[in-house]
């Protein structure tokens, strides 16, 4: 069977059991349906082969057992599989999460990048515009501020005149693409420094959030209740061990099965896995935000001492800020 005859008979399988489960009343997405599919096939103690094709009575077991399992709501390893699967559709490493979000940005700026290094500006009124595309572009990619704000607007125009005032436009439109592209860049990154600079200032930075102060406050908070989880967690997974090696001793009465015992003591496990890479995340973001916070103070102070009592000042001596772009 080739690996398209594979997969089409796998999206059937899946079909089937998601009508199987809904025509009984139970909602299931496809996603819990592969995950439950995969497992059951896995589980050596339902004999399926995975060496070989599956006849057509091994597809009918397979639809009768995941089904089956898919509808036990009083099943702890049904809400094992539900964890595994909702944690894979949400949980992302901090690597991951912030290449996903530089791709979203770049998506969404692609347009309007492309609208000024297409633009072909002759008259006034079209340098204007030019130029109001080129703010926008750089309050977008810069994420400090809406740009729907007035007040946040003026500003970063303020800052990109002081550093690029429109009379640089007729350069900058001889520029290649790819070179039009990088000076945006840079832009964004000049403008932003000015911005945060005049923020430390108390002489703007309006609408930038205070996101030190908010970590400040989020991280032991977020890392406090996590502790807690799973400090209960815990004691929860001691009691199910306790109790299952007691039934070993011969001293467990069979109040509740011993099976569903053991069901428990796996999908508290599971849990107490997922607790640990969330903590995990979480110091390691406090460790960075303590780093960063320390190079942005630094870094701040650097182009203080720069600036200090000057009323110009090259570019290239504050473009210390763009390490953190």
């Amino acid at each position: 069977m080739s690996r398209a005859q594979a997969e089409s008979v796998i999206r059937s399988i899946i079909r089937e059991i998601s009508q199987e489960c809904s025509g009984r009343g139970y909602s299931v997405s496809e996603t819990l349906v592969a995950f439950m599919v995969k497992a059951v096939v896995l589980d050596p103690d339902n004999d399926f082969n995975v060496d070989k094709s599956l006849t057509k009575d091994d597809v009918q077991k397979l639809v009768q057992v995941c089904a089956e399992k898919l509808m036990d709501s009083s099943s702890p390893s049904l809400d094992t599989v539900k964890m595994q699967v909702y944690f894979d559709m949400n949980f992302a490493s901090r690597g991951e999460f912030l290449e996903e979000h530089r791709g979203v940005v770049q998506s969404r700026l692609q347009p309007v990048v492309r609208d000024i290094t297409d633009s072909r500006a002759r008259t006034r009124e079209e340098f204007e515009g030019l130029y109001r595309k080129i703010v926008s572009c750089i309050l977008l990619r810069s994420g400090l501020g809406s740009p729907t704000d007035v007040v946040v607007l003026r500003e970063v125009t303020a800052a990109l005149q002081s550093v690029f005032p429109p009379t640089e436009l007729g350069n900058f439109m001889h520029l290649t693409k790819a070179n039009q592209e990088q000076q945006l860049k840079e832009l964004t990154h000049i403008v932003t420094g000015i911005r945060l600079y005049n923020r430390q200032g108390a002489a703007g930075g309006q609408g930038i959030d205070d996101i030190p102060a908010i970590l400040e406050e989020a991280i032991p908070a977020t890392t406090q209740s996590l502790e807690n989880d799973l400090k209960e967690t815990l004691q929860i997974a001691h009691k199910y061990t306790a109790v299952i090696e007691h039934a070993y001793k011969g001293e467990y009465r069979q109040e509740v099965p011993l099976d569903l015992i053991k069901q428990a003591a796996i999908n508290t496990r599971q849990y107490e896995v997922f607790l640990r890479l969330l903590l995990h995340d979480v110091r390691v973001c406090a460790q960075q935000f303590q780093q960063l916070g320390h190079k942005f103070s630094d870094q701040m102070a650097r182009v203080k001492s720069t600036v200090r009592s000057k009323t110009a000042v090259q570019t290239a001596l504050v473009y210390v800020i763009s390490p953190f772009y």
